[in-house]
């Protein structure tokens, strides 16, 4: 089979109809886009295990993910054929058509095509005699596309931060994912056993509810951690007799590294690129919020230390 960057977009949304069928199926039936979009990734061995923080600069100087253009319209297509609908904006469930899909990759595409193509066309027609927007009707319809515009700048910001400073903006994620952080393990750039950061699960009815270790890594994009490092990371838990860990990455982890982390008694929770730009939103992390799906980068990231 062709490897998915290689294909042109359509064929593109025409592989990803399947996966994504199934991976609901899987799920119950309801997910997040955003969450069903990773599952998908995971599973699917002929898409790259970097496509979600593999950005780039359109000629108007914007960053965008092309993946996310695939797999957007793949999900339209899916609704307008009737195999999904969208309750609200980024949930997605599956209908009884979809759900009692049970035909090949190359049957599904074939007809949501039938059904979906047409429908495009019409759209089209309507745009060209209301002459209200030069915008491509296909482009109008992949709102995830146009929310998440300050993604591929923050991504950048993160690279550029030096190692010192990424663990020191790692510490602060986590210490607001309810982390009551060590003052003495892992604070210095060196001579910490291999961890970036060390602390205490809190809960709501205890102080302390297990030690959890934290590993940093900036990695670039197009290369992705690989399960040795997950096999270091998880000597350096024993060293501090930690029973949870955390790693974080501005990269992707291959399908192996994601096997490793799971096995075992210690689960290792695995925080990649794309995920580690929807926490820092999520906690505005020296981001300010501008309008609903949009963020400015505050001077933490322009400052050298």
């Amino acid at each position: 089979m062709t490897n998915f960057t290689d294909m042109n977009r359509q064929d593109q949304q025409a592989y990803l109809m399947k996966p994504i069928i199934d991976e609901l199926k899987q799920v119950g039936g309801q997910a997040t886009t955003r969450d069903l979009k990773r599952a998908v990734v995971e599973r699917e061995e002929d898409i790259p295990e970097n496509t979600l923080t593999m950005y780039k600069t359109s000629r108007n100087g914007r960053k965008y993910l092309p993946f996310n253009f695939a797999f957007n319209f793949a999900i339209s297509n899916l609704i307008m054929a009737g195999m999904l609908k969208r309750p609200k904006q980024g949930i997605v469930v599956l209908t009884e058509k979809g759900r009692e899909y049970k035909g090949s990759r190359t049957e599904l595409s074939d007809t949501v095509y039938k059904i979906s193509l047409p429908q495009w066309q019409k759209k089209i027609e309507q745009n060209k005699k209301s002459k209200e927007s030069s915008i491509d009707i296909r482009e109008e319809e992949s709102l995830d596309n146009l929310e998440e515009d300050w993604k591929g700048p923050l991504l950048n910001a993160l690279l550029n931060l030096s190692p010192g400073k990424l663990e020191l903006f790692c510490r602060a994620l986590v210490a607001k994912m309810n982390v009551d952080l060590d003052e003495t393990i892992g604070t210095s750039l060196t001579g910490d056993g291999g961890v970036d950061g060390y602390g205490y699960i809190k809960t709501d009815d205890f102080r302390t509810a297990a030690r959890v270790a934290i590993q940093a890594k900036r990695w670039n994009p197009s290369n992705s951690v690989s399960s040795p490092e997950i096999d270091k990371f998880r000597g350096a838990m024993d060293k501090f007799r930690a029973e949870y860990g955390i790693f974080i990455t501005t990269s992707t982890f291959t399908r192996e590294a994601i096997k490793a982390s799971r096995a075992g008694t210690r689960v290792i929770t695995l925080i990649d690129g794309d995920h580690l730009l929807e926490l820092i939103a999520k906690y505005e992390l020296y981001v300010t919020k501008k309008v609903i799906t949009t963020y400015e980068l505050d001077d933490f990231f322009e400052d050298e230390n």
